[in-house]
């Protein structure tokens, strides 16, 4: 391995240590905002470990064609002191601010939805039933009003119709039905 490949090789461990040091405070920021279960960081490790080492090999790997050093594992722990001394602070505030912006796009987006298509649904359901009330209401009011003018009109027409209506013989077992269907009407409400 030449020198300049060294120094290829030492300033992408660097860059790899910063990269680690930044994933990490990514991972332990995330970690505390989700809430997730207990069982699930055995996993978000899981996956932390699995995305650093494919960094730091894919580095190592486009540096040298991933010859192992013991100056590569200086390399890397230089490179996460640098990272925790001088960036971890400003990560993690943009980070936190990173989550706030999301969490208030996702407020902005709720909120929106919730003026622009549930409110008017929920107003034209109501003006709807508001509306249907009223009809409904003039309705009766309207067939209140026509039974009250038709009423003596109806009685004219009984009158009228009663000569007709006396000299229709019924047969007899219709006659027998009604009777009887009068008979238990009689007994189911009580009057004898």
């Amino acid at each position: 391995m030449t020198l300049q490949t060294q120094f290829v090789t030492m300033g992408m461990m660097l860059l790899g240590g910063l990269s680690l040091g930044g994933l990490f405070d990514l991972y332990r920021v995330l970690a505390s905002q989700l809430k997730a279960p207990r069982y699930a960081y055995y996993l978000l490790d899981l996956v932390f470990w699995l995305i650093g080492t494919l960094l730091v090999f894919k580095l190592l790997y486009a540096s040298n064609l991933g010859q192992v050093r013991m100056f590569i594992f200086v390399g890397l722990l230089i490179g996460i002191a640098v990272y925790f001394m001088l960036f971890s602070r400003t990560v993690i505030q943009i980070i936190l601010w990173m989550i706030r912006f999301v969490r208030a796009l996702i407020r902005i987006g709720k909120r929106t939805i919730e003026i622009l298509i549930i409110k008017p649904i929920v107003w034209i359901y109501r003006a709807t039933i508001i509306i249907l009330g009223f009809l409904l209401a003039i309705a009766i009011f309207l067939y209140k009003i026509m039974l009250q003018l038709l009423h003596p009109v109806w009685r004219l027409f009984l009158w009228l119709l009663r000569p007709l209506i006396r000299r229709i013989r019924i047969t007899s077992w219709v006659n027998k039905i009604g009777q009887s269907v009068s008979s238990f009407i009689r007994r189911l409400f009580g009057r004898t």
